[in-house]
This record gives C-alpha cells, structure tokens and sequence, in this order.
C-alpha cells in the first residue's frame, strides 16, 4: 500500500503532472489558497446562519474536561512529571521522535485486504491503497458484508478501549455506514474532517442538518433532536430508529470544525476538549472515528485517547507503541510525521496543565 497513491487522488484538478515549472506551481498554490478560503467562507457562513442550539455544554465545563485530574498511584507518572516534562521538552525541540516515526514506516501489513480489493467492494473504497485488514474489518449485516472500517482495540492496565475507525463515507456507503452504527450499538460517532476540503469531497453529508431535521434511509430514519455550535466542535444528538422493529436510540455526532488535512489543529488544549468531551458522553458500543480516509487524523485522536486514559490513570506512556499496536490493526494510523509529533505536543501541554494545577508537583 502506497500512501502517496491517496494524495495523489487527492491533488488539486488545477495540477496537471508531477512536475511543474516555478511560475505554474505558484500559481497552483495560490489558486488551492484562494479554494481553502472560499470553502472556509462558505462553511463559517453556512454554520453562522443557523441558530446556535440549545446548550449542551458551556465552555467552562469544556475547559473543566481539559483540566485532567489523575488517580495517585504509588511511583506513578506525576512522581517523576518534572523529568518527564523536560525530556518531552527536548524530544520536541530536537525532533527526536521522528527516527520512531521512520521505524513506524517500515511495519508490513498484517495480511492482503482481500475483502477490501474484490470487485464488488472497490467503489465502496474512498482511497484504493487504504483498505482494512481482513482480520480486523467490521462485517455488516447477516451475510457479513463490506465497509471501510477497522475494529481497534487497545488495553490501558485493565480497561479496553474499544473503537472503530472507518473512512469517510460516500452516498454508496451511507447506508452501510448507519447499519454499522447500528449493529455494534455505537452511541458516539467523532467526525474529524469537514465534506469538502480544497476542493476535494472528504465525506459525504450523511446527517440530517437545518433546514432539513430529518433523513430517510434504506433500513433507518434520523432526526436531528438538537445540535450546539461550539468553537471548535459541533455537537448533533440524533435519534436513529431501526424501520423494521421501530426502535430507537440516540447518537451523538461530534464534529471537530478546525483540523485540516494531512496537517494539525493549530491548538492542542480545543483537541483535548473535544476528546475529553467525547470520552465523556460515550456510553456504549466501541467509538466510532473517521476522518476521510479513516488513518490520518483518525489516528491522532484515536492516539490522543489512549494517552489521556494512561495519564489520567497516573500511568506512563510510550507513543511508538500505541502507534504500532494501531498499525497493526489497521494500515497505517497516522498518516505524517506532523501528526506523530503532534501528539506528542499534547502530551506535554497536558503535562504541563498538570504540573501547574498542583503546586506539589512544580
């Protein structure tokens, strides 16, 4: 699998070739701006002209979530926070994480996504060389059909955590989508991309939005019963009722707004509310988290929960491993050495917001 074969699909229609004279690759660069800032126009006006929604939660409750409180245990992490910061500290500042990221790069996939490569499933794939593991796939429906999605299973001391991380869907795939949803009884689903980005389509809209509060499907209805606008995030409470037996669940649909793609959200502490928040309202079924290829920034927040859960357990962490035993579940979670370092950029500040919360540990 080549993952530069999905920037490519990625590119910009301007670009015609890899290789490109000074003048016309400037003004490549200034036309893929000019779309960014078009469709970030379009969005902020879209979203600005719906009402806010009712309160779900307040920022101070947010910034509440980002404060993280762990559990003492005894030679636990905040005994040795001060050490642990500063090496974090160089880490970051000599960019030694990425020989890690560079070892990341070199984990062969686990078998050949067969399932993912058969004809019949090729137009439900976002990306051709993105596919899942047979092994770790999510079968849908009685015949165990075909989604791009990954079952992702990680241990922190004895709590699993238990996720899925799917692509993106297309209008062929909505359906699936929801069925999965459905079938694993799932009651958070993380968005982490916007439906279009420079001028690429990242995700089909598969969720009922203003003006239209309901969306009617193969085998369920959705009804947006209320969404709340924050900075950084929206949040949609949708009740999904199964047409067949008429039962109904409520979901929560979280879509982080500021993350681009391929790069990272310019502040850690908005990503640590939204993961915080996310951990919060799940209650049942593994979370589901996608961005539009399902590896990328999926990874990072997928990466991102595991490392709160060991903090906040007063555990420590190694980012290589959770990274790999990601890898090894599905192909290539996170996508760039940016949102390797990243993460380790979280860990710090979250460190830090620790260290200065409590005058014992400065």
């Amino acid at each position: 699998m080549n993952n530069q074969e999905s920037d490519c699909k990625n590119a910009s229609p301007h670009g015609s070739g890899c290789f490109e004279s000074p003048q016309k690759k400037h003004s490549n660069e200034k036309q893929i701006v000019e779309s960014c800032l078009n469709e970030d126009e379009a969005i902020a006006k879209r979203l600005s002209a719906m009402p806010r929604g009712v309160t779900l939660v307040t920022e101070e409750e947010l910034m509440q979530l980002a404060h993280i409180k762990p559990t003492h245990r005894k030679n636990g992490l905040q005994q040795h926070i001060g050490l642990l910061i500063q090496n974090l500290q160089k880490q970051i500042e000599h960019q030694e994480m990425l020989k890690e990221f560079v070892d990341l790069e070199h984990i062969k996939p686990t078998d050949d996504c067969l399932i993912g490569k058969a004809p019949e499933n090729r137009e439900k794939n976002r990306y051709r060389d993105i596919l899942p593991y047979d092994e770790t796939r999510v079968p849908i429906g009685e015949t165990k059909g075909y989604i791009n999605a990954s079952y992702i299973h990680v241990l922190v001391d004895k709590e699993e955590l238990f996720y899925i991380s799917a692509q993106g869907p297309l209008p062929c795939t909505m359906n699936d989508f929801w069925q999965m949803v459905w079938e694993n009884h799932s009651n958070v689903i993380a968005m982490i991309t916007r439906e279009m980005e420079r001028g690429t389509s990242k995700c089909h809209r598969y969720w009922p939005e203003p003006p239209f509060t309901s969306l009617d499907l193969l085998r369920f209805h959705l009804r947006l019963d209320n969404y709340q606008i924050l900075e950084c995030f929206i949040i949609r409470i949708i009740e999904i009722m199964n047409k067949r037996t008429q039962e109904k669940r409520i979901v929560q649909h979280l879509q982080f707004t500021t993350w681009p793609d391929h790069g990272t959200p310019r502040s850690s502490e908005n990503l640590v509310k939204f993961v915080r928040f996310m951990r919060k309202v799940h209650k049942t079924g593994p979370v589901i988290a996608h961005c539009s290829a399902g590896i990328g920034r999926s990874g990072v927040l997928l990466c991102v929960d595991i490392l709160l859960t060991y903090i906040e357990n007063d555990m420590p962490f190694d980012i290589k491993k959770i990274v790999r035993d990601m890898r090894h579940q599905r192909f290539g979670m996170i996508q760039t050495k940016e949102q390797y370092v990243f993460c380790y950029e979280i860990a710090l500040a979250v460190l830090k917001n620790i260290q200065n919360m409590n005058p014992l540990l400065q």
